[in-house]
């Protein structure tokens, strides 16, 4: 019975040994030393021995089966070491080759100019202000004097949700948000994205548009073109560019202004981008409407202000001579590497 389990042992280890994969040694295992495997019914001849023989037969059979799970175990890393082995030489990586390389991006030239607008007026003392998308009707419209006959409030112009939620049309309400958390002095500009109902080559349903609001006692209206004339020159980069203010209408702000600069293009000679006319309308402005003020609760005669708004996307198409608003939009990866 000793030679059959020592022929038993040796010829598991050998075959072990010979076994080239885990699957083959997987088989082995079980052969050897599963529930049905060849050591495990060694074990189940025992309730026919004596006792005394019992426990010598037990032991010998139970050093076997240990020796077997060794040689197992040894030949398994083995094994799992030589297929790493042979993976890494087949996913090796020759670092003399040159690599693949990725072409460096930028930021979009909308953020480029947002960024570049929020710097000058950050210089200037202003601070940045932020507000939801999702505004309601009070905020977007009757706090900035915006009466319930006016064409912003139509279905045609504006994106609804229900009777009195909406996304917002403008950035104004930001302006409204910030007078009613702080007292003036209050200086603040208000970048964001922006919705109407609109698309073509110059308009879109989604835009950016920045706010500029400076509230404090005594503000005029030569501040205000101050202002502007200074953000202007920085903007486009010419201490000398001549700007002109055209009386114009918005309901929050009175009396107000749309604002030209000299064309850029040009420099006023005329030409195509300008129409033949020299000048280039870039944004809107004027002196906080009384009304406005006094829906934050603040006293006209004791506060005033001013209020300018302007669309990133215009001032882009400007400084960078784009014709068509929705290049910005369709992510041509020819058009974006120019502003790398």
């Amino acid at each position: 019975m000793s030679n059959s389990l020592d022929a038993l042992e040796n010829d598991a280890l050998a075959r072990i040994e010979a076994a080239d994969s885990l699957d083959a040694l997987e088989v082995l295992r079980v052969e050897f030393t599963g529930r049905k495997g060849s050591i495990t019914a060694q074990m189940k001849t025992l309730g026919q021995l004596e006792p005394a023989e019992r426990k010598t037969r037990g032991a010998a059979i139970n050093a076997v089966k240990d020796r077997v799970i060794d040689a197992l175990k040894i030949r398994r890393e083995a094994l799992q070491a030589e297929a790493l082995r042979a993976r890494l030489a087949t996913e090796a990586i020759d670092v003399t080759l040159p690599g693949r390389r990725r072409p460096p991006g930028a930021r979009h030239p909308v953020t480029q100019i947002t960024e570049r607008v929020s710097a000058i007026f950050q210089a200037m003392g202003f601070r940045v202000a932020e507000g939801p998308e999702i505004e309601d009707d009070w905020h977007n419209f009757t706090a900035l004097n915006i009466p319930e006959s006016h064409p912003a409030r139509a279905m045609h112009d504006t994106f609804y949700f229900d009777a009195n939620h909406l996304l917002r049309t403008h950035t104004s309400p930001v302006q409204i948000r910030a007078m009613q958390e702080s007292k003036p002095p209050l200086k603040v500009i208000a970048p964001g994205r922006v919705y109407r109902c609109d698309s073509d080559m110059t308009h879109s349903p989604m835009f950016h548009q920045i706010e500029v609001l400076y509230l404090d006692e005594d503000v005029r209206f030569t501040d205000l073109r101050a202002t502007l004339e200074t953000f202007l020159a920085a903007l486009f980069e010419r201490e000398d560019l001549p700007i002109r203010l055209r009386p114009s209408f918005f309901p929050f702000t009175e009396p107000s202004a749309e604002v030209d600069i000299q064309c850029v293009h040009c420099r006023g000679e005329g030409c195509r981008v300008c129409k033949k006319t020299g000048w280039i309308e870039v944004l809107g402005a004027g002196m906080m409407h009384p009304n406005v003020l006094r829906s934050v609760d603040l006293d006209p005669t004791e506060v005033s202000g001013f209020a300018i708004g302007m669309g990133i996307e215009r001032l882009a198409m400007l400084r960078y001579g784009v014709e068509d608003l929705r290049a910005f939009f369709e992510n041509d990866l020819r058009f974006l590497r120019q502003f790398q």
